[in-house]
């Protein structure tokens, strides 16, 4: 089973035009992702999946190998699964999904969400992802922040922008936070393509409740490192003060 990485990073975000090459501390930010993924243990490549030419140049200087795709993408998934078959990889190949906003995933993260996979794997998922103890209060109730339950045996119970679990009478002594980062088989990757979206992730707009929805489980690694993400401009401030009061990898 190899294990690739792949970095989707689009050019043309709504919200944030050019999102990627946005200035973070002096560097761009699709490359303090590909430099946080590339220092993680156990992955065989590492590779930025975009469809602009810009950002293939902005991390050309890194050595970066990247993908460009040209079909059109509704999801990043999409633009994952273009860039699977390009690379060439096999059904049981093992994909890892980390999307390029996230400037401070922690190469840990990585090895947590892979985890699963090489110990004791079932073959009863083909898919996990990252839960994270949430510290600061004010994600509980920000929708912009995605909270996640899972069962006694470590699967995905459901993904919300509201407060899950929530207290009746009190609040529980963790609440998690979900991260963008996966690990899925080749094959289920090109599955996920052919499932069809649901009412739950056209009301949550969260493209993950697409698997529960069609009765596949997600497996969840839970790791002790944040990884905060660039949404919009004003996070960039956000990030650059914690980058300043954090020692370097």
């Amino acid at each position: 089973m190899k294990k690739i990485a792949f970095i989707p990073a689009r050019y043309g975000s709504t919200r944030f035009p050019a999102k990627p090459l946005a200035l973070i501390a002096g560097k761009p930010l699709i490359v303090h992702v590909y430099e946080r993924v590339a220092a993680a243990s156990g992955l065989d490549a590492v590779y930025v999946a975009t469809d602009d030419e810009r950002i293939a140049e902005a991390v050309a200087h890194l050595g970066a190998p990247v993908v460009l795709t040209v079909k059109p993408a509704h999801t990043g998934t999409d633009r994952l699964a273009e860039a699977a078959a390009q690379v060439g990889l096999s059904h049981d190949d093992l994909i890892i999904n980390v999307q390029g906003d996230q400037p401070l995933v922690h190469p840990h993260s990585i090895e947590d969400v892979i985890r699963p996979f090489v110990e004791n794997y079932d073959a009863s998922f083909q898919m996990s992802t990252l839960a994270y103890a949430i510290t600061d209060p004010r994600e509980i109730h920000d929708p912009k922040d995605v909270k996640m339950t899972f069962d006694a045996c470590g699967n995905a119970l459901y993904f919300s922008r509201a407060a899950i679990p929530f207290g009746r009478d009190h609040w529980l002594h963790s609440v998690y936070k979900h991260l963008g980062v996966y690990a899925y088989t080749k094959a289920f990757v090109d599955n996920f393509n052919q499932l069809k979206p649901g009412l739950l992730e056209e009301v949550e707009k969260l493209e993950q409740l697409r698997v529960l929805e069609n009765g596949h489980k997600i497996r969840v690694a839970i790791t002790q490192h944040d990884s905060l993400e660039v949404d919009l401009p004003e996070d960039i401030a956000r990030i650059e003060a914690f980058l300043a009061n954090t020692m370097p990898l």
